[in-house]
């Protein structure tokens, strides 16, 4: 079955940084783009990142843009994303996922961010 399961959340200082995995299982890894996606309450879902099957091509929400850093160990089947110079802004539960992958219809758990003083 497909599974997605996203660590390394927590609270952080602003301008501070975050390194968040997700561990896929159930599918084809390399064959798919992977794309974080981020929640914050009473907000709809936003796509932050993606990354191609072969980690060629790298897109970003303008928001993250220079900040945010994402990648991929097709090996391991993990995708991570570096999180720099964060804002209290960021702060939302993010989610990684397989938009391809029947639609997108599988969600793990996601992992809380937290950015404040």
């Amino acid at each position: 079955q497909v599974q997605f399961v996203e660590s390394g959340g927590g609270l952080v200082q602003p301008g501070g940084s975050l390194s968040l995995s997700c561990a896929a299982s159930g599918f084809a890894f390399s064959s798919y783009t992977m794309s974080w996606f981020r929640q914050a309450p009473e907000k709809d879902r936003e796509l932050v990142a993606s990354i191609s099957g072969t980690g060629g091509v790298l897109n970003y929400a303008d928001s993250v843009k220079g900040r945010f850093t994402v990648s991929r160990d097709n090996a391991k089947n993990w995708v991570y994303l570096q999180m720099n110079s964060l804002k209290p802004e960021d702060t939302a539960v993010y989610y990684c996922n397989a938009p391809a992958l029947w639609g997108g219809k599988y969600w793990g758990q996601g992992t809380q961010v937290t950015v404040s003083s």
